[in-house]
């Protein structure tokens, strides 16, 4: 039998934050947080605020005339581009929230707080919001809103199924992170710190090591489908990792230049991008040889054998991140600029080729386990999407089975 559908208005209270004055924030002490749409901003895997800017006493909260939500309200943003970012975050504790914010108080013999959570997961918030400028979403229509409401024991049941789910992507984003502080610590344990060079390597400049950089064009982007190829944007290289589907398309019958062309092995150096992301170097392990180097990002053509595994572990570390960083001029904090002349410039400690090579084989394992990683948090992700889409899905009759159970455990 299908769940019943009833208004939100039925099952829960919704209710909207309210003004709060510049003099009032900024107070670590109090009795209530007061939340702010900045707040919901949370890292990795996390469902509650448990870190916030401002908070407020019992006094200032009545002369705001601010409600004070209880622990188990969903709250939300409900005006501006923040409606589109899917920031749904479930109070632990009583709150007040400003009036940018919208928070849903379940009715607790009616709906389950985790259930109705993960409820709003599958909600695309804009889909609610007015097309004024700014957007907003209105309390009534809110009120409004159809929601499945099945038995408190299969709530709860479903929510205990989801949060065990949402569990695993948790450790899994954790075992990403602890991955990625393995290689700066394998460069420092192997060839020491980069900083200091306790081994005493050969001090080189780049100009010694690199006979020259090869960088692309800036082109328009084409329309999708018009062209065979395309050209990589700066983020295709800025987590480290060669990413081609940061690409555009190209002009209608573009002919590139064949040294334009990304090959299989090609490191790839950003000279322009943020502070915090110039001198970004990515290695291309697949390519399809149809996509294409923009004028922001180099290809380095080496003067001498090096192993790459371990320059680009050298130039991701942090202290030649720092060095490059000092290296780019430009007068935005958005965007800095690294010129040849100045990069040619710097000085780096290069261990003899067989320590490199040595490096290297240690540098793969990590890659290997990366990878595995990644298709693990990949393969969790699509476990949860799945279970949410069937459970509180547009069907709203599919039953747990001990099929989803072992999938989750």
């Amino acid at each position: 039998m299908k769940w019943k559908l009833r208004s939100l208005s039925e099952v829960a209270l919704i209710g909207s934050g309210a003004g709060f004055p510049t003099v009032d924030q900024g107070k670590t002490v109090g009795d209530f947080p007061f939340l702010k749409v900045s707040d919901m901003n949370l890292s990795g895997n996390e469902i509650s605020i448990n870190r916030w800017n401002n908070m407020v006493t019992e006094s200032v909260r009545s002369r705001l005339r601010a409600k004070a939500f209880p622990s188990g309200s969903v709250i939300f943003p409900k005006i501006g581009a923040a409606i589109g970012t899917n920031k749904k975050r479930l109070l632990n504790r009583p709150c007040c929230i400003d009036n940018n914010v919208m928070a849903i108080t379940p009715n607790p013999h009616l709906l389950d707080q985790d259930f109705l959570y993960y409820l709003l997961l599958t909600k695309n918030l804009s889909d609610f919001a007015s097309d004024s400028n700014p957007p907003s979403i209105r309390k009534s229509v809110v009120e409004d809103w159809k929601i499945p409401v099945p038995p408190l024991a299969d709530q709860r049941h479903i929510a205990d199924v989801l949060a065990r789910a949402q569990g695993i992507i948790k450790l899994r984003l954790e075992a990403v992170e602890k991955s990625k502080v393995i290689m700066p610590a394998l460069l420092v344990e192997l060839l020491g710190d980069p900083a200091t060079n306790p081994k005493n390597w050969p001090l080189r400049s780049v100009r010694d090591l690199v006979a020259r950089f090869e960088g692309g064009k800036n082109l328009q982007a084409a329309g999708e489908g018009s062209t065979e190829f395309k050209i990589l944007k700066v983020s295709a290289v800025t987590s480290g990792r060669y990413v081609e589907t940061e690409s555009k398309p190209t002009p209608e019958n573009y002919a590139p230049p064949a040294n334009h062309v990304i090959r299989m092995g090609d490191m790839l150096f950003s000279r322009a991008n943020t502070e915090h992301l110039v001198g970004a170097t990515a290695i291309v392990r697949a390519t399809n040889g149809r996509t294409l180097l923009p004028d922001k990002l180099w290809r380095f053509i080496w003067s001498e054998p090096v192993d790459q595994d371990f320059m680009h572990a050298l130039f991701q570390s942090a202290y030649v991140r720092k060095q490059l960083a000092m290296l780019s001029s430009g007068t935005s904090a958005s965007m800095r600029n690294i010129s040849q002349a100045k990069l040619f410039c710097l000085k780096l400690p290069i261990p003899p080729l067989e320590k490199q090579r040595s490096f290297s084989i240690h540098f793969n394992s990590v890659i290997s386990i990366q990878a595995q990683q990644a298709v693990a948090l990949k393969n969790s992700l699509s476990t949860f999407e799945g279970l949410l889409a069937k459970f509180i899905g547009s069907d709203f009759d599919n039953k747990i089975t001990e099929t989803d159970l072992v999938e989750v455990d």
